[in-house]
Order: C-alpha cells, then structure tokens, then sequence
C-alpha cells in the first residue's frame, strides 16, 4: 500500500507526458518538455532524448523508442558518461518511452501536414497569380518571389528559350538580377541552364563551384547550389526556370517534384500570356496595316482619279502634249496602284495560309536569267555566278515573288554591278543577290522585313521585303539580309 500514492503520482505524470505529446509544439520545444516530464516521472536527475535508428547503440543505459516496431531513436536515463543507478523501473521506463515515441511520431505527422498545407497554400498562390496576370513581365515579378519562398531559396530566376537563336535569354529573376540586366544568354546544350533544356529534364548541382556553369553570374553572386527544372508546353521546352542556395544545399526529391508542380504552371501561364500578347500585337497591326493601306492606296487612286476627271472635262481643250503626259502620269500612277493592290493580296493570301507551294526541279541558272529579265531593265549591270548545271527543287513561283522584289530593291536603292550567286551548303540552297551601293541603313536593318517599312528616301509601298521573306517562310526556307562587302546582301535559304 505505501507504493499506491508513489504509483498514484507517477501514473498521474505519466498522463501529463501523454498531454505534452498530443501538443501540437515545434519539435524544438518538444523535446526539452518531454526530457523533463520523463526526468520527473522516473525520479532521475538527468535523461536525454535521442533521434536516430542508432541510437541505441552507444547508450549504456537506454531505451528504444518504437514506432511500429522501428527504432526511431532511444531515451537515455542518465548522463552517457556516468549512468545513473536505476532500480526497478524497466516497465515504467518502457511506457515513458513509448508515450515518447507518439510523441515524436505524432508531430512528425503533424509537421508533414502542415507542410503539405503550407506548400499546397504557396501553389495555389502561383495558380491565382498565373491566372491574373497577362503581361509577361508582370507575371514573372509576382510569380518569382513566391517560387522562392516556397523552396526556401535564396534565388530564382526564369530564361526562355529564342528559337531564332536558339539561346536561353534571361527574362526575370529574384536575388539574381544581373542575370537579366547584362542580357546573359546561353546557349542550348551549355552550361548549367543549356543542360537543363537540352536535356527536357531537371538537373541538380550541389557544387557550383565545380561545375560546369557557364554564367560567371552564379559564381560572382557566390550561389552554392543549383536545381533547374525545364519548362514544357505541349512537350515543348521553352524555357528554364532554376533556384539557388547562398549556402551548401543538397535539394531533395521533394525539392524536384515541388519546383516541377510549379514550373508546370509558370510554363501554362506564360504560355498564356503570350498568346495574349500575340493577339494585342495582331489587333494593332491589323489596324496600323489598314490605316497604311488606306493611305498607301488613296496617293496612286487620287492620282489616276485627277488624271481621268482632266481628261474626262477638258480633254479636246488640252494641247495633245499636255493630253500625252497626263495619260503617261495616270499610267503610272495606275501601275503603282495595280502593283500595290497586288502585294496586298498577296499578304491577305499569305496571312490565311492560302498560298500552295508546288516544288518542282528547275535549272537554276536559266530561272534566274529569266526573273532578272523581268525584274530589272535591260542596262543593268548584272552578273549571275550560277553554273549551268546547278538544278533546285523549289516553286518558280516563289522564287521569282522573292527574288523579284530583291532584284527591284537592288536596283532603286543600291548601285552596280548587281551579282547573283548561289551555293548548296547544310543541304539548303542558297542564293544570295549583292549590290554594290552604300548598304541598308543601320537604324532600318532591325525592321527591314516589317510590313509598310521604309527608309527616309524610299519610293515604294514597303511592302516587297515583308511578301518575300512571307513567300520564303512559306516554301520551308527564309530570306535574311547581312551587310554585304560593297552593299546589300539578300540571301534566298532554300530546303534542298
């Protein structure tokens, strides 16, 4: 009977250690009170929890602690370099280390959750944002800094992929800014953020220091650790979104699968803004388009309209000289008219993809001589450095849309000899017109192919360059300018 009280007391701080381990406390502040509960309730001065499936193993006088029959760590009675004597509480140790274990399971459990909730809460943050936001750039300066808090990252940054190039451009970033303010490019393949795209896959690097990082950025800004997850649309890469660490960092599946959940929505969304933007661009350029048309259109049609209405009132009152010239100016004015309305249509028949291109093989010389014929005047300085024998799969009626309203351009602007060279190289053809006037001017070059683009000094519609490269594009090759040796340089890239 003396022990009732004593076991009455004991059981009593045994409930008290359940309740502490029910408390939802960081692990932290769990633990200190779980130590002294236990020191308490078995009468020992000192006890100490250890985490660890080895823990037992270097504890003289220890208790496991079990969670479904696994050791997840021991509760040491006494100091470990001088265990206390201990008489005749085996069991009782056992049901504290038991209530220990729930203890330490229980907020394991209750952290995971709350970690989930927290992680799924960050997510769902990233959702709403990518559905607010349309402009690219304002998307990724929400998106970002929430990204980087959810992985707990000191940086994180967003490269999109230019096709054209194709080269991952910096196009936002937190805690690395300089990645976007020095224009970094990269190119695919290389380099940290060139792995990750080529490969379509996520690529871990738990030393920057030693790796091959191709941005000197990374290591200037003494980022220690990298994960970088491809951005796919469709099974497309477009880009590279990546996070880094200050500090040695070994990123966890975890860590891949989370950014991965999330990348697949910054990709869903920037995708969706730029479709947008695509669609504000094609409404402003429709109305630009009709408002230069209209404009384009009205000089000739006022012209031939003034010219007719003359002839049309006062015509037997004219000098058969005055008739002849304002017959020559309509004539004129109405070839201008005729040339125009044409290159409208054929933009219109270009833009609804209602062009059908018919390759068949040609002798290139001899197609060549025959649209040069036509494009330029007979006095014309001309040299075509093609051999007789050098024949192309392709439609005449593309090469003569293209190489026409190169041959004119060369003429007008440019000055002789005018040379028509061609060469097969990377299983393309390619035919190149050079002239040998003062060039394109530089502040023109970035526009050329632009539709209605002209110089200060042009006489036509502006419209020749954007129709060929449309009709080049059109039959699977392009038409790009370089400044060439003595002038202009066109290049017809045509698929062999």
């Amino acid at each position: 009977m003396a022990d009732s009280p004593r076991s009455a007391e004991r059981l009593r701080r045994l409930h008290g250690l359940t309740d502490v381990a029910l408390s939802h406390l960081e692990l932290e502040q769990l633990l200190p009170a779980l130590v002294e509960r236990a020191e308490e309730i078995l009468g020992v001065a000192e006890c100490s929890i250890v985490l660890g499936k080895d823990a037992t193993d270097d504890a003289p006088r220890s208790v496991p602690l079990l969670v479904g029959g696994e050791v997840i760590g021991a509760l040491v009675i006494g100091s470990r370099s001088s265990p206390e004597p201990y008489d005749g509480a085996t069991e009782l140790a056992h049901l504290v280390a038991d209530r220990i274990a729930a203890a330490v399971e229980h907020n394991r459990l209750y952290e995971s959750e709350r970690a989930a909730r927290v992680r799924l809460e960050h997510v769902q943050a990233i959702t709403d944002a990518a559905l607010a936001h349309l402009e690219i750039d304002e998307l990724l300066e929400v998106l970002l800094p929430r990204i980087r808090t959810i992985l707990g990252a000191d940086t994180c940054a967003v490269l999109l992929l230019d096709e054209d190039r194709q080269e991952l451009v910096a196009r936002a970033a937190v805690g690395i800014e300089e990645e976007v303010e020095q224009g970094v490019r990269i190119p695919l393949g290389r380099g940290f953020a060139g792995r990750v795209a080529a490969e379509g896959r996520p690529v871990i690097l738990d030393d920057v220091d030693h790796a091959d990082v191709l941005n000197p950025i990374l290591r200037e800004k003494g980022i220690k650790s990298l994960l970088g997850i491809p951005l796919v649309v469709r099974g497309d890469v477009m880009g590279v979104l990546h996070v880094g660490s200050l500090t040695p960092r070994t990123f966890t599946d975890e860590d891949t699968e989370l950014l991965q959940f999330v990348a697949e929505r910054v990709a869903v969304a920037i995708e969706r803004a730029r479709l947008h933007e695509e669609v504000v661009l094609l409404d402003q350029l429709k109305l630009n388009f009709v408002a230069i048309a209209s404009h384009e259109l009205r000089t000739p049609a006022a012209s031939v309209y003034g010219v007719l209405a003359t002839l049309a009132h006062r015509g037997d009152e004219l000098p058969p000289a005055t008739r002849e010239q304002l017959i020559r100016v309509g004539y004129e004015h109405g070839e201008r008219l005729r040339r125009l309305i044409e290159q409208l249509l054929d933009l219109s028949r270009l833009d609804s993809h209602a062009i059908s291109v018919e390759p068949r093989p040609l002798v290139l010389h001899s197609v060549l001589t025959e649209i040069a014929d036509a494009a330029i005047p007979a006095d014309t300085p001309l040299e075509i450095d093609v051999a007789s024998h050098v024949a192309v799969v392709a439609d005449p009626l593309v090469l003569d849309r293209v190489l026409s309203n190169v041959l004119i351009n060369a003429v007008r602007y440019g000055e002789p000899p005018i040379v028509v060279a061609a060469e097969q190289r990377d299983r393309h053809i390619r035919i190149a017109v050079e002239d040998h006037g003062p060039g394109v001017p530089e502040e023109l070059q970035t526009r050329l192919f632009e539709r209605f683009a002209r110089g200060d000094a042009a006489r036509g519609s502006g419209l020749g360059l954007a129709i060929a490269r449309a009709y080049a594009r059109a039959h699977g090759g392009d038409l790009v300018y370089s400044p060439g040796d003595h002038g202009a340089r066109f290049e017809l890239i045509v698929p062999r």
